[in-house]
Formats: C-alpha cells, structure tokens, sequence
C-alpha cells in the first residue's frame, strides 16, 4: 500500500469508496452520519484542489483501497469543546472525510501512521453512533475529549492523539 494525494481522476473512484463506507455505516446501526449527498461531489474537488485529500493505494493493482482529509489546522469547528477538553493547544492537522473499502484491513492505521510522519498533533471527530470510527480510534491511541459542533449545529465526539518520544524512541500518547 502506498499514500498519494487524491487527482482529480480519482473523483468516481472515491464517490465509490464514499457510498461504501456510508453502506458499512447504515448496516453498523449508523443511521445519521454522511446523509445522502455527503461528501458532495462538489466537497471532494475543493478537498482534491486544496491538496488535502489523500489516497490509500494497492501497490499490486493501483486501485484505491481507503481515503481522507487530512488538513492542517486550525479548524474553527474546534475552537470551542464542551463535555471535556483538548489534550493541548499544539498546531495539529485534522483528519476528516476518512472512508475504507472495508473495516479490518488496516488503512484507518496505515493512514494515521502515515499522518503522524507530518504532524505531532491529530485532532478528529465522529458522531456518537460510528461505533467503527469509535473503536478504531481508541485502539490506535486517540483519547477523548469532548463534543464539538459542525457549522450545521450537529454535535460530534472529539479526538485527539498527540505525539511524544520517549528516550528509546516509543511514540506515547498523553493527556497533559
């Protein structure tokens, strides 16, 4: 596998991957996230011309295999959070937009591993019924803070993994 930004070629491809993951959402009980026509088409392009939008390939085949945002912040969605707290006020990137062929396989990790080589800070978010999203999340290290809300009002649970190395070179994540 290998991490590439999104062309615009790759539009059909990730309207795909976007209507999979939507289709792994609703059969997990996550009736709500990602209503129909979101992500846009519209929205992927902007992300496509900004240069966040990054692909997850196959190294034998080419095809796409997994897909996110990954921006750098601030973002104005994260200025304020209730219920809780951000770790720290260290620049972060936001992963946003993140949809995988299928759960199990690794490209939530591979990209996040990937993320990590450019950034100390990760910030995310997921609503309350993406119990994937949830579960992956925490697996990898990311601690909960809070609630924060979409410009639409829509409250989501926020995450943070922040980056330290220890003196053997470990990377630990901390709740200061």
């Amino acid at each position: 596998m290998h991490i590439r930004k999104a062309i615009y070629d790759d539009l059909p491809a990730l309207m795909r991957l976007f209507d999979n993951a939507k289709g792994i959402m609703r059969a997990c009980g996550n009736m709500h996230q990602w209503g129909e026509g979101y992500p846009s088409e519209e929205v992927v392009l902007n992300d496509i011309e900004r240069g966040v939008c990054y692909v997850v390939c196959n190294s034998a085949n080419g095809e796409i295999e997994a897909t996110m945002a990954f921006i750098p912040g601030p973002d104005s969605t994260y200025s304020y959070i209730e219920k809780g707290a951000w770790l720290n006020d260290n620049p972060y990137h936001v992963i946003h937009r993140i949809a995988v062929t299928a759960p199990g396989k690794g490209y939530a990790q591979k990209m996040f591993d990937w993320a990590l080589g450019f950034t100390e800070t990760i910030r995310i978010d997921t609503h309350s019924d993406n119990v994937i999203m949830h579960h992956i999340l925490r697996k990898y290290g990311f601690i909960y803070c809070g609630v924060i809300y979409l410009a639409n009002g829509d409250a989501r649970d926020a995450y943070q993994l922040s980056k330290l190395k220890s003196e053997s070179g470990e990377r630990k994540t901390t709740c200061w």
